[in-house]
């Protein structure tokens, strides 16, 4: 069968009972450790971006419609004027910090960066139209410069 759990008192009274019996042994102190030294995190600095803060102009869903610099504020609020005389839908500005030097996909909400991407992928996937020189619609005064060009290239042979 299990024992039944002391109380703290009955665990405290077992302690000194045996401190008194240990006498020498239990009332020697103990060695102190010498405390060791904090070893030093080696961290990575990060390189500080300069940032530049900015007014951007959005319509109600988000979508990017300006961007300004921080001193032109009131241009910012002549625009959404503009945009509101047009339609009457809500248009805001709020403040934006940007990377200097940066592409604008780093600064810019998701909907504009997605539309960044799929214009390079548009041009990425644009079908290259090669013309012969047979085939080529050419205006007669860049045709009559070109044949100008050639004679003189000749000429100074």
């Amino acid at each position: 069968m299990a024992r039944k759990t002391s109380s703290r008192m009955e665990l405290r009274r077992q302690a000194e009972a045996a401190e008194a019996a240990g006498g020498t042994a239990a009332a020697a102190p103990a060695k102190a450790k010498k405390a060791a030294a904090p070893k030093a995190k080696r961290t990575k600095e990060k390189a500080v971006a300069r940032k530049r803060m900015i007014w951007v102009v959005y319509n109600g869903s988000m979508k990017e419609e300006g961007r300004f610099p921080y001193d032109q504020r009131a241009a910012a609020e002549e625009k959404i004027e503009a945009l509101r005389q047009k339609s009457k839908k809500l248009y805001f500005i709020q403040p934006v910090k940007e990377v200097i030097g940066a592409d604008p996909s780093a600064t810019v909400g998701l909907a504009a960066a997605a539309a960044v991407v799929a214009a390079k992928a548009a041009i990425a996937a644009a079908p290259v139209v090669v013309v012969e020189d047979d085939e080529a619609d050419v205006p007669d005064e860049v045709a009559a410069e070109a044949e100008e060009e050639e004679d003189d290239d000749e000429d100074d042979e």
